[in-house]
């Protein structure tokens, strides 16, 4: 699987709501998360700057067992968007930089600079290639990069569409704006961050990463194929503003009431950030939760993956943090804004269904599906089944029922029927069906 700096979020809706928070069961989502092993990370719900539940579970280092705690700091992978575009606001207010000029003079190198604006790149309108979707990227990830190497790689993949003719994710424009932001400040983009965020909004825990350190409380990350597998380390001269803060849940959501509050940007350069246009934002997008709507980001880089929203109305900022899940943070999500506007959530019980080596053979075989351009082979190693998806990686299955398997960190259930030489793929509220050759 690729290493990717990348967003995700889909909120379900509910109406009617209360505003106090339901910390029995979310302790009881935690401690089952934690008995079962399904989830390490840590989560900061905050009303008004009062924190009303704080929690971590996991370990910081699995080889060791050093246990995560509330200070655990983590890679927030690209909710370090928000920050590059704060302090992208701040020097357009500053009049360091104009938000309708083009990136010519800093970048002229770069396929159709002269009409790519700071604007584009803030929103995503600027069509330049996405580094991070490119197979070499895995090549380079976890060594240094100087901001000359990182723009000719940026410059060679030129661009997927004309400037501000639509929108698409690349994490290319942020790593552009964090070299600008250096150009007009003279200054490392660490140092801006420093003095122009960290420091007056008094966070603790937070700043761009370097190599991971335990004695600092950061913790490395993991992905679970039959245990948990540590994930190499992202550079972090690589994403740049991009993705390479390292904070903890209260720290963002310290930042994030901060950021509504005004004591970072004005009002009209907040506004502009929050304008959503084809999806996103400036450094940010809607998080919404049925007739609520949150203004955030979430984040991945390596096995980290974190969420950070603001509901204005309620001045509820809710952040959560991982360093390895089987259990989606989508899940979480839903659980803590559920909890805290008083609607009913589940509670996993992740019950499994014992089965031998054949029982599985009935499964197995090559599947194919009419809408989708890749065959699913069904294996088996021993009593786990195991899936493979052409051009990807092996992935263990989980027997949760009769004829059900499931890969819960990605949302994956398989629903089989060998009668028929079917299975259903079922997936972010989309189903598929492949049948068997």
């Amino acid at each position: 699987m690729k290493n990717k700096i990348t967003i995700a979020l889909l909120f379900l809706s509910v109406t009617g709501f209360s505003q106090k928070l339901n910390t029995v069961k979310l302790d009881s989502l935690f401690d089952i998360l934690e008995a079962k092993d399904k989830y390490m990370g840590s989560i900061a719900i905050v009303e008004n700057g009062v924190p009303l539940y704080i929690r971590a579970i996991g370990k910081d280092d699995v080889e060791s067992g050093k246990k995560s705690t509330i200070i655990s700091k983590y890679r927030v992978g690209s909710i370090s968007k928000m920050f590059t575009a704060t302090l992208v606001f701040k020097a357009i207010e500053e009049g360091k930089l104009d938000i309708g000029q083009t990136i010519f003079s800093f970048f002229p190198d770069i396929e159709n600079a002269k009409s790519i604006t700071i604007s584009n790149l803030l929103n995503h309108r600027s069509g330049i290639h996405n580094l991070t979707n490119d197979d070499e990227y895995m090549l380079y990830f976890d060594k240094p990069k100087t901001e000359a190497g990182l723009v000719q790689i940026i410059a060679k993949g030129k661009s997927d569409f004309a400037p501000d003719s639509k929108a698409a994710y690349s994490n290319s424009n942020y790593i552009l704006l964090s070299f600008i932001l250096q150009k007009v400040y003279k200054k490392p983009y660490k140092t801006l961050v420093e003095e122009r965020i960290i420091k007056p909004i008094g966070l603790k825990n937070t700043y761009v990463g370097g190599k991971t350190d335990l004695k600092k409380n950061e913790n490395f990350s993991y992905i679970f194929t039959s245990k948990w597998e540590k994930q190499p380390e992202t550079d972090m001269s690589v994403p740049m503003g991009a993705g390479a803060i390292v904070s903890n849940p209260t720290d963002l959501t310290t930042f994030i009431k901060a950021l509504f509050d005004g004591k970072l940007i004005n009002e009209k350069s907040l506004a502009t950030m929050a304008t959503i246009r084809d999806g996103y934002g400036s450094g940010i997008f809607e998080t919404p939760f049925f007739d609520k709507k949150g203004l955030g980001h979430t984040g991945s880089i390596d096995g980290f993956s974190s969420v950070l929203t603001y509901f204005r109305d309620d001045k509820l900022a809710v952040a959560l943090s991982s360093n390895g899940n089987i259990y989606q943070n989508n899940n979480i999500m839903i659980a803590a804004l559920s909890a805290y506007y008083g609607k009913s959530f589940a509670i996993p019980t992740f019950n499994t269904l014992a089965l031998s080596s054949a029982d599985l053979d009935q499964y197995l075989g090559v599947y194919s599906c009419p809408q989708l351009p890749f065959k699913l082979t069904v294996t088996k190693d021993n009593i786990t089944l195991v899936i493979e998806p052409d051009g990807q990686s092996a992935t263990p299955m989980e027997a949760t029922a009769k004829d059900i398997f499931e890969y819960r960190q990605y949302g994956i259930k398989l629903i089989f029927k060998p009668q028929e030489k079917q299975l259903l793929l079922q997936q972010s509220g989309q189903e598929f069906v492949f049948s068997r050759k």
